[in-house]
């Protein structure tokens, strides 16, 4: 049996009703078919068990425009999610610094709904915010000022006018830029800020947040004006590499939350 694919025991096992499961930055490509195996499987098993699944950003690890959803990778993975969300689950879609030209279009094709960054809900009687992370990077003046431009409408409607081959191009050549300018960049410097995480916990009123986009799997307290707020980061998703890793976090009907391990396991927050 293949360990980047859940065991036949692990499929049948009972599994309980979530209210909420939650995955982030699968970066899912082509080139790492163990990775998108292991998402198409957690869609297959756990994610059926939840009442709602969100996926918080860099889904897949580029995004060109909804017009690559001829594209059979692609259309795989959309029909995947529809599979879900035909079954029950509702589905949401909150954008990362990689797939966040994902749109209306990719939305109807998976049954799922966009949903702005950040973004404040109720499960299980409690007020949680959710958010990819990225736009708190604010200590990296040079991404923060890539990610106003790209984000902006016109930026957006002049990119997707080019033909997607085009597109592609620039995509990778944006991505290589981006892999050598991380060689000069501290960790702290790509981690969130932690003024700018608290003043989005003030601002909405939520005491738990869940993140992706550091790839830094950990919980971390956030102590403002006495109170006690909560910050779960998941991990990335590579069942490619030599080191495999990736995680899903959960939240029961009480509202307590969970991280559990590709294969079930409960790891420890």
């Amino acid at each position: 049996m293949s360990a980047t694919r859940l065991s036949d025991d692990a499929r049948q096992q009972a599994q309980p009703t979530w209210a909420a499961l939650f995955v982030s930055d699968l970066h899912l490509q082509p080139e790492m078919p163990n990775t998108a195996q292991a998402f198409l499987d957690f869609l297959q098993t756990r994610a059926h068990q939840a009442r709602q699944l969100y996926l918080l950003g860099d889904i897949f690890e580029a995004w060109p425009g909804d017009d690559d959803l001829d594209d059979p990778f692609h259309a795989r993975v959309a029909h995947a999610i529809r599979d879900v969300a035909n079954q029950g689950t509702a589905v949401f879609w909150i954008a990362g610094n990689r797939d966040f030209l994902v749109g209306e279009q990719f939305a109807q094709v998976a049954g799922l709904t966009l949903l702005p960054d950040p973004f404040v809900t109720t499960i299980a009687d409690q007020p949680f915010v959710l958010t990819h992370g990225d736009a708190y990077c604010t200590d990296d003046t040079a991404y923060m000022q890539f990610r106003a431009q790209v984000r902006m409408p016109q930026w957006q409607a002049g990119f997707l006018a080019l033909p997607l081959a085009e597109r592609k191009r620039i995509i990778a050549e944006l991505r290589a830029g981006s892999r050598a300018a991380q060689k000069d960049k501290t960790y702290e410097i790509m981690d969130v800020n932690d003024d700018a995480i608290d003043a989005v916990f003030k601002e909405t009123g939520a005491r738990i947040m869940i993140q992706g986009h550091t790839h830094r799997p950990a919980s971390h307290l956030h102590m403002i004006n006495e109170s006690r707020h909560v910050r779960h980061v998941l991990s990335d998703w590579d069942l490619d590499g030599t080191k495999p890793r990736g995680d899903w976090l959960a939240i029961d009907d009480q509202g307590r939350v969970h991280r559990y391990g590709l294969d079930g396991s409960v790891l420890t927050n």
